[in-house]
């Protein structure tokens, strides 16, 4: 068997606040908190934890004391489930998204920064 993606952790200056706007974008839930360090994921999980099948990965935010300095090498893309890509960059906006401009120039993707400058897309297309 190989292994699964089921966890991303990401470098933070504060997890509390970076926590509750990716819960907000994912409508996932507090899995876990302690001082530095909050994991959110899926309210939704598979019945058997032995299953085969694809598992949300969780993701957990921890606090470190140096800031973010260069562009991402590695990101999350999001792609809308009920609604169109333009209302969904709106509301990631209203929810402290910020545009962010990675050289990437005319595609079908909107690439953001979270409240911290981590960059991620959102994508054009609905999957379910």
């Amino acid at each position: 068997m190989a292994s699964r993606f089921t966890e991303l952790a990401i470098d933070c200056a504060d997890p509390v606040a970076l926590a509750r706007f990716w819960r907000a974008v994912l409508d996932y839930e507090v899995r876990d908190e302690e001082d530095g360090l909050v994991t959110i994921g899926s309210p939704v999980l598979p019945e058997d934890k032995d299953r085969l099948g694809p598992v949300p990965p969780t993701l957990t935010f921890a606090r470190v004391p140096e800031g973010k300095s260069v562009k991402n090498r590695l990101h999350i893309d999001v792609n809308p489930s009920d609604r169109d890509q333009d209302a969904e960059v709106r509301r990631l906006l209203d929810l402290g998204a910020r545009h962010v401009d990675v050289g990437q120039g005319e595609v079908s993707w909107v690439p953001l920064a979270d409240p911290e400058g981590n960059e991620f897309c959102v994508l054009a297309g609905r999957r379910p």
